[in-house]
């Protein structure tokens, strides 16, 4: 099943030096049957949709990490069926999954990470995060706006030009 972690690029300098996610369990973001029921059948559109909420969950961590450059950063690992839970308590959330232990980055497929050109969006959606949740509809707009943003593929082996 390929899953989606969210992490930040400092998160990411972490499992790339360390050589896993880990340890478990680890957030992350699948193609659900919650997912299915909610949206459709067409699988791109499916995994495009569970990569923007493991998207969401990288800016809440940036939210979390003001020190961290204000890119958002997804890693798309393939890991076994068996090794993926149902994420509990997350009824609002289709995409969500927990994934039981530790993943070896050899199984990571691709890693998305925001353009530069996002820095400036995705800085404001993170510090309007917390007044977006309380239902600030002009902080939910910011927020928002880094969704403007497609976050950029790379191939594993690019993953140190990244972090340089």
């Amino acid at each position: 099943m390929r899953v989606y972690v969210p992490l930040t690029l400092p998160g990411l300098a972490e499992v790339h030096g360390k050589g896993e996610l880990g340890p478990g369990p680890l957030d992350a973001y699948a193609v659900t049957p919650a997912l299915r029921e909610w949206l459709s059948d067409d699988i791109e559109e499916l995994e495009y949709t569970a990569l923007g909420y493991a998207a969401q969950a990288s800016l809440r961590q940036l939210a979390a990490r003001p020190d961290a450059a204000r890119r958002r950063v997804v890693v798309a690992v393939d890991v076994p069926d068996a090794a993926v839970a149902a994420a509990p308590g997350d009824a609002q959330d289709p995409a969500a999954v927990r994934v039981t232990g530790p993943v070896p980055m050899k199984k990571a497929a691709a890693v998305h990470v925001d353009a530069s050109d996002a820095e400036e969006a995705v800085a404001a959606a993170a510090s309007a995060l917390a007044a977006a949740d309380g239902g600030d509809g002009a902080a939910l707009r910011t927020v928002e706006g880094a969704e403007d943003h497609d976050l950029m593929w790379f191939g594993v082996q690019e993953i140190p030009g990244l972090l340089g």
